[in-house]
């Protein structure tokens, strides 16, 4: 039987269970509120209110046991060529711990700790200086993992104070150095390729405004881009071909992570998404959580054609973590040819999307219960507060399990429009307390968990052609804006007569 022949079949255990309610389903099997749940650490997973049942269930772990997703994670964190159309290995568990198994994988990690090393003497010397704050300048994977981690993890009173700009937009950049001191701010340069054209157009602003290069650094695979921007090699640290952008936090791109946070704590957020790595290698397949995860967002988007994902984390500090898997799960998974480059039957990933509760009851919630789109979503909570504010945080987590259980199980009314269908599936996950270890391995979890779909759909998880087109353009675009081409289609012609006024 083939994959897709599988996959398929996702559709007829849907169809058998299309008129049992959640409900039922846990009335029936009242055991599945702890056996459908799972734990890694601080990490807790609770799937009991997917729309699943024992038999489905079964399916679902028979379409991993012959996509062989244990040996997929021996491929991954072996060092093999899993990014195929690229003819790479994507080794990011080698920046954060101890489970090589090749090799390749060993010489990674032995990379990985040196710049790790040097990380830590250029925050002693910055230290030592009187620099109080930071400018990371980087986009997509150079630029959302180290600022979710800094948002959630970040002290006040720590020694660097760091901040952020992305967007090519000018007004970032204003806004971000606006009441900043260049005489105590450093600049970091963040770029794979030392290409990427937002980022050097913004470097170039923050490096005009420090008005001392000796205060810049660089994160880059590219000394020789590096050099010529004027940023010599001791101050540059290395990235490498085998860390995808958007896998890439663990690296020195997480350099301004180890400055806001202190390098002890960054290295705890490595021993974290190392012991999910070495979960996800280890643990049986029905014992571990990153399958189940996977397992879980196939049956939603293949049994249940969900077209959309929410992403709800119940704690403020996780406020970006939507956004952060938003590139990981849609760049890597937004594919719709298989490795071999035949076109995949299937449905590949849905829309992800999300926002922090409890802002995102009083905006998009009431769709949630009631729309007519059911929107898969994981919760997210955190169960000890780091709070004095003990009222606050049992109203917080009262809200979270109230919305599980309210979109589980609905409530009938005799007035249509106070009808709650109910039905609406979810996974919890809670951390035992936000911290770098448990954040660490939240996120190795969703990376694992990507991993393992783009397995069972048989496509390419660690390439990103797709983002290239628009770039492409936008880059043949720039002459037509000074005035100098018009070689574009009738719509962009008319609208640059607009902007031309």
């Amino acid at each position: 039987m083939t994959m897709t022949s599988l996959l398929d079949g996702l559709d007829a255990h849907a169809q058998r269970l299309a008129s049992s309610t959640l409900v039922n389903l846990i009335a029936n099997d009242p055991a599945r509120a702890q056996e459908f749940a799972l734990r890694c650490g601080p990490l807790y997973a609770n799937f009991a209110r997917q729309r699943y049942d024992r038999t489905a269930l079964d399916a679902l772990f028979d379409l991993a046991k012959r996509a062989d997703l244990a040996g997929a994670m021996q491929q991954l964190l072996g060092g093999e060529t899993v990014n195929g159309t690229e003819g790479r290995a994507a080794l990011h568990s080698a920046l954060r711990g101890g489970v090589a198994t090749s090799a390749f994988a060993l010489a990674a990690r032995a990379q990985a700790l040196s710049a790790q090393l040097r990380m830590r003497e250029l925050i002693d010397a910055l230290a030592a200086s009187d620099v109080t704050d930071i400018v990371s300048v980087g986009i997509g994977g150079s630029d959302l993992g180290p600022r979710l981690i800094v948002d959630a993890l970040a002290r006040p009173g720590a020694r660097f104070r760091v901040h952020f700009i992305s967007n090519v937009d000018g007004n970032a950049a204003r806004r971000v150095l606006a009441g900043l001191d260049p005489a105590k701010t450093a600049g970091v340069v963040i770029s794979k390729t030392f290409g990427t054209q937002e980022t050097l157009l913004n470097g170039g602003i923050v490096r005009e405004w420090l008005g001392n290069d000796d205060r810049l650094y660089a994160v880059s695979t590219n000394a020789q881009r590096v050099a010529d921007f004027g940023i010599p090699p001791e101050r540059t640290l290395p990235m490498w071909d085998w860390v995808g952008g958007r896998y890439s936090l663990w690296s020195a791109v997480g350099f301004p992570i180890a400055l806001a946070l202190g390098m002890d704590r960054f290295e705890q957020l490595l021993e974290g998404a190392a012991a999910m790595d070495t979960h996800a290698l280890h643990a049986p397949l029905h014992g571990n959580i990153a399958v189940w995860h996977a397992l879980t967002a196939v049956w939603n988007r293949n049994g249940l054609h969900a077209a959309t994902q929410a992403v709800l984390p119940y704690d403020d500090r996780l406020k970006l973590l939507p956004n952060y898997l938003q590139q990981l799960v849609m760049e890597s998974l937004g594919k719709s040819v298989r490795v071999d480059g035949s076109d995949i039957a299937a449905d590949t990933v849905p829309v992800w999307w999300g926002g922090a509760g409890t802002d995102t009851q009083h905006s998009f919630f009431q769709a949630l219960h009631q729309g007519t789109q059911i929107v898969p979503a994981d919760f997210i909570g955190v169960v000890k507060a780091d709070h004095p504010h003990a009222a606050n945080h049992a109203a917080l987590l009262a809200n979270l399990l109230a919305q599980t259980e309210a979109l589980a199980n609905g409530q009938d009314s005799d007035d249509p429009h106070r009808r709650y269908p109910g039905n609406r599936p979810s996974t919890l996950l809670l951390l035992d307390a936000l911290t770098p270890q448990s954040l660490g391995m939240l996120i190795a979890l969703y990376e694992h968990s990507v991993y393992l779909q783009s397995v069972v759909w048989g496509i390419n998880a660690f390439d990103q052609f797709g983002v290239e087109l628009g770039k492409q353009v936008a880059s043949r675009l720039l002459p037509a804006l000074r005035g100098e081409s018009q070689a574009h289609d009738a719509v962009t012609r008319a609208l640059l007569a607009v902007i031309h006024g």
